[in-house]
């Protein structure tokens, strides 16, 4: 009971709830206050302070290292007690530039400040590539670990976690402060020690998962109370020991609007297995009938929402062909269904595209990353179905346990902020869901970018000489290398960045499994 941290006893005290989304008129009203809070001069405000903080530039810079050590234990003890004011804020913020200029030999312009105040204030920071995000988020994260409570910088894949912590790590460290990476694959020990950590990086995937992963743990003993009357009782382990998280107090999102809005609604699943040998033979039936089904005449294929219909003559010739199969197809709308996900793995499922097969095994391609994800599966008998079109082992269908929406999840945090190169186009989406107000911080120096008119591309002049036009969104920078005109990401196989996926498209939910005995419930007392 004692190696519990006491944010812990906070967090369950607290209990995390999601707010539901405004509906109706409270939701017109809701995207008034919107409009209304786009209206508020941020930038100008927060470059302002920017301006501010460096006119103690000299003050720092003219101090040894023991003295800005020195400096520090007054500033954290302030924030620690929660009595910090403006001023205090804007001396922080100086000192950590000094900082990081003696540790990394970087230190923060005054637009990179003047983003630093938007992410303590909530706000989603806009800032262009090559602006200095990572530097940025030090400075609140630096304060936020000062308060206590810990932070969460949310990246999108263990490389940046890692390489971040690293980097940044002598900031933190010089500042009093530990920092951690969860990695995939970690110990539930080491995780522990990484959330514990003041600052900790991590990916969405990871520290969702984790956050699930608690809740099976405390079952349904997820109040304070209960947690203590089970530790009291000592029948076992208390729940509260084996929990990595300790809240979620602050979360600074790195690619907000792909985190955010992009991935939003996609579930994470934590579940385990649930043998069922008829239903794994069902799925090899289902692939061989689909085999014996025609497109356009059984069966039509919708590419763009990743959806197949079955015809009124596919549903007879079905009926026809699973005539004494067993048990399963007796029923049309289970036999349907079965076929559906079949054709699905057929149709709209390609290897070595969504997927590729390893070791017998059908592993997923992150269609973001373009990374394999070997512990995650497809839902509702999807990966069955491409495991038996790929006439491999079929393994048992996995049994849900606990779910969750990115969505849902980062609207449980406290204090939420975000940074990306490309938010304006989403300003909406950010207020509407999340409530975060979206601030532009302009380039340290004037961007001299050329934005070329819309143009057709084409493979060949009639003449049969390359057609030199630029292509539709292309654009020269100042060495004259040609870009895309968003250019501030690069997603292998999503297209347009400012395309938004319709929800049904994103079914293909991931799922992720857990070395915890996922059926624990700890003791409760009594009602």
């Amino acid at each position: 009971m004692a190696s519990v941290p006491s944010s812990t006893w906070r967090m369950l005290d607290q209990r995390l709830a999601d707010k539901p989304l405004t509906k109706g008129l409270d939701a017109a009203w809701d995207a008034g206050v919107g409009l209304a809070a786009r209206c508020v001069p941020r930038q100008r405000r927060f470059l302002e302070r920017a301006e501010a903080v460096l006119k103690f530039e000299k003050q720092y810079s003219d101090m040894s290292s023991a003295q800005l050590h020195e400096a520090i234990v007054p500033l954290r003890e302030i924030f620690r007690r929660q009595r910090d004011t403006r001023e205090d804020l804007d001396r922080a913020f100086a000192l950590i530039r000094e900082v990081a200029m003696r540790q990394i030999g970087e230190r923060p312009f005054a637009v990179q400040v003047a983003g630093a105040f938007a992410l303590e204030a909530g706000c989603v920071a806009e800032m262009a590539t090559g602006e200095g995000k990572t530097l940025t988020a030090t400075m609140p994260a630096t304060v936020a670990g000062w308060r206590g409570r810990g932070c969460h910088i949310i990246t999108v894949n263990d490389y940046l976690a890692k390489r971040d912590a690293e980097w940044m790590g002598r900031i933190y460290h010089f500042c009093g402060l530990k920092v951690a990476a969860i990695e995939q694959g970690m110990l539930d020990a080491d995780r522990r020690a990484a959330y514990t950590a003041d600052i900790t990086y991590c990916t969405n995937k990871e520290v969702t998962a984790d956050f699930l992963r608690d809740r099976l743990i405390l079952g349904r003993c997820g109040g304070l109370a209960a947690a203590l009357l089970d530790g009291m009782a000592g029948i076992r382990r208390s729940a509260p020991e084996r929990l990595v998280q300790r809240g979620l107090p602050y979360a600074i999102i790195d690619e907000a609007d792909s985190i955010l809005i992009d991935e939003a609604v996609t579930p994470l699943i934590i579940s385990g297995p649930g043998p069922n040998p008829e239903q794994t033979q069902a799925f090899q039936q289902a692939a061989s009938l689909a085999a014996q089904l025609q497109a356009q005449t059984d069966y039509r294929v919708d590419p763009r929402y990743q959806e197949i219909e079955l015809t009124e003559a596919g549903a007879k010739r079905l009926a026809q062909l699973s005539t004494g199969l067993g048990a399963v197809w007796r029923g049309a709308r289970r036999s349907r269904e079965l076929v559906v996900k079949a054709l699905t793995a057929k149709d709209l499922y390609r290897r070595d595209h969504q997927y590729v097969v390893e070791g017998g095994k059908v592993v997923i391609v992150d269609e973001f990353t373009g990374r394999l994800m070997a512990d995650r599966q497809w839902r509702d008998g999807l990966h069955q179905a491409v495991e038996a079109k790929e006439q491999i082992e079929v393994t048992p269908p996995k049994e849900t346990y606990a779910r969750i929406s990115f969505q849902r999840f980062f609207r449980m945090y406290a204090k939420l902020a975000g940074m990306t190169g490309t938010a304006r186009e989403a300003t909406a989406e950010f207020w509407q869901i999340y409530h975060l107000p979206v601030v532009v911080i302009p380039t340290n120096r004037p961007c001299i970018r050329q934005y070329l008119p819309p143009g057709a591309q084409r493979g060949s002049s009639p003449g049969g000489g390359a057609d030199r036009r630029p292509s539709r969104s292309a654009g020269l920078d100042h060495r004259g290398n040609q870009h895309g005109r968003t250019g501030d990401r690069h997603q292998a196989g999503t297209g347009h960045r400012g395309s938004r996926r319709p929800a049904r498209d994103r079914h293909r939910a991931q799922r992720i499994g857990t070395n915890r005995p996922p059926a624990f419930r700890p003791v409760c007392p009594a009602g």
